[in-house]
């Protein structure tokens, strides 16, 4: 008999044996799964916080370094020193553009002098515009004396008479003289076959310029540089 009761109570003994492990095995289990959910919140908080972070604008992610492109308007004032040479610049008219120029305006800045041919019409014009070593009257080959060392030919495409466009064309002054700057004169020869001539007299040699157009009314403008 007491055999027997020494083995009941050590088989009693043992659930209470391995209730402690179990115990902390469920409590470090729970803490575990607090954990867990404690890392969860945090993540998706996280990513929340991404999310809504706003996203950089065209102006950060624009290069420093990027060439300026041509002013909105007649009166801005470009980067200088602005994308310029001495080589041709062209542009194709738009279809069916019958324009005619109405005005003339030289503008001198302090480090580039502006042209700007007003025109009023249909559609957009285009233009070639190249220095060249004599001015010459476009469809009758007579050379043109005009002020300057250095000239600019403007070929202006998509141009009409008068007579065809119902515009009336820009007379006078003509040639428009200037005093300061690297221009010293525009002159507005006429239209022939489809292109108005007109000519910029620059001062000394050939200086860097460029051509663009704007719009309502339309306009070429030339932007000559000045040279150091």
């Amino acid at each position: 008999m007491a055999h027997h009761t020494r083995t009941t109570t050590q088989a009693r003994r043992v659930p209470a044996l391995w209730a402690v492990p179990l115990s902390l095995a469920l409590a470090l289990a729970g803490c575990a799964s607090d954990g867990a959910g404690d890392d969860e919140t945090v993540t998706e908080t996280a990513t929340e916080t991404e999310t809504v972070s706003p996203s950089p604008t065209d102006d950060d992610t624009a290069s420093p370094t990027e060439e300026p492109s041509a002013p909105a308007d007649e009166s801005e004032e470009p980067s200088v020193p602005f994308p310029a040479n001495t080589e041709p610049d062209t542009r194709e008219p738009s279809e069916a553009a019958m324009l005619t120029v109405t005005d003339i305006r030289v503008g001198h800045h302090e480090d580039y002098d502006r042209v700007v041919f007003e025109m009023d019409g249909e559609g957009a014009p285009g233009w070639r515009v190249e220095y060249v070593d004599q001015p010459v009257e476009d469809g009758k080959g007579t050379a043109i004396e005009m002020d300057g060392d250095a000239y600019l030919q403007v070929m202006i495409s998509g141009s009409g008479y008068p007579m065809d466009t119902g515009v009336e064309e820009y007379s006078e002054p003509n040639p428009v003289e200037v005093e300061d700057g690297e221009i010293e004169e525009v002159l507005l020869r006429g239209v022939f076959e489809g292109y108005t001539q007109a000519f910029i007299g620059v001062d000394d040699e050939p200086r860097p310029f460029r051509a663009f157009l704007l719009e309502d009314p339309a306009r070429v403008v030339v932007d000559v540089r000045h040279v150091d």
